[in-house]
């Protein structure tokens, strides 16, 4: 595809010439000083405002029932449990490397704001994964399932489909592969997580390894949240660049999605076919049930028919939507102040 720019500028961190309110959300003018009050995009303070309330520390979590149960587990629910933990672990390491990219090139104080945010809360997911490991194995084998996405085919071929996208925009960061890199993002935080969060709650209804499972919910509540901010960041380019809405680029987003989707099916099929309790035909409908709503996130119209009812409604209570409901932890009824989140804003979709 034809570079639209031969790059893209980073924003000034003081300028007098520029407005506060940024005209455009890259290669635009803005001042470099963020008035929340007087933002291009509005609706981007209340997402700020709904991530600050779910802030969250993975120690506060209590894992010592997990450690009692983790040598009881099947001995195929076990390496499933490490091996997408592993998954994980790459996945948000990834993503805080690219939410740090992105955020160098937004000529828009606020969503430059946002993204620091999200590039916390990132931090956090990854440093959970190695507070899960820690106590339940050993530092040796905890290094080695750190080490694992190295060697495996099928992981390896799963990550390297997102982390050479994401290498592209950090090689040439200008409009077009900023456009791809936020398809990709979309991917991997809306799709690529998804058949983990399923093996991990179906642990939780038969009442296994329950911190690790609320863990995963307040991770899920994050990245519903980031897919929406990347997603009304998607929407902006197009109208900011119209020249990138075309036919081309359009077709580059389906295909880029149905490949996904392969993929993460895929993935399931090799760590779940095993797992009692999954039904993998059910979590393939699934799994387009959520790219169907990604695509709608950005702004586009479903890619699969016949999947617009979530055929998976069990996972539901083993979610964050219970714990928003509450405004309590959902499996240790231990009162925090994480911010609650209503099908009133859009952020929080399952």
């Amino acid at each position: 595809m034809t570079m639209l720019h031969p790059s893209l500028n980073r924003q000034l961190i003081f300028n007098t010439d520029a407005p506060n309110k940024s005209t455009r959300i890259i290669l635009g003018e803005c001042s470099g000083i963020l008035n929340w009050d007087d933002i291009r995009m509005p609706h981007m303070y209340k997402l700020y405002k709904v991530l600050l309330l779910n802030h969250w520390i993975a120690d506060e979590i209590p894992m010592a029932k997990d450690a009692q149960q983790f040598s009881l587990l099947e001995q195929e629910e076990r390496k499933a449990f490490k091996i997408n933990i592993s998954l994980l672990a790459v996945l948000d390491s990834m993503q805080t490397m690219f939410v740090g990219d992105v955020k160098q090139y937004f000529t828009d104080s606020s969503l430059e704001a946002i993204s620091a945010i999200i590039a916390q809360q990132e931090v956090v997911h990854n440093q959970s994964y190695s507070y899960v490991l820690s106590s339940l194995v050993s530092d040796q084998e905890q290094k080695e399932i750190f080490e694992y996405w190295k060697h495996d085919k099928v992981l390896l071929e799963r990550n390297r489909f997102i982390a050479d996208i994401y290498q592209q925009f950090r090689d040439h960061a200008a409009p077009q592969t900023f456009f791809q890199a936020l398809v990709a993002d979309l991917i991997l935080e809306g799709i690529f997580f998804y058949s983990t969060f399923a093996f991990f709650y179906n642990l939780a209804r038969d009442q296994k390894m329950m911190g690790t499972s609320q863990m995963i919910s307040y991770i899920q509540r994050d990245e519903n949240q980031h897919c929406y901010f990347f997603g009304e960041v998607f929407k902006q380019l197009l109208v900011d660049f119209p020249e990138l809405n075309t036919s081309e680029n359009m077709k580059y987003v389906y295909d880029t999605i149905h490949r996904a989707v392969e993929l993460e099916t895929n993935w399931a099929h090799y760590t779940l076919q095993n797992i009692k309790g999954i039904d993998l035909r059910e979590l393939a409908d699934y799994i387009k049930h959520i790219a169907n709503r990604r695509l709608g996130m950005m702004g586009l119209d479903k890619a699969y028919e016949g999947v617009d009812v979530n055929c998976m409604p069990w996972i539901k209570p083993f979610s964050d939507e219970a714990l928003n409901a509450t405004k309590t932890d959902f499996f240790e009824a231990k009162s925090r102040n994480y911010g609650k989140v209503g099908d009133d804003n859009g952020f929080d979709e399952l």
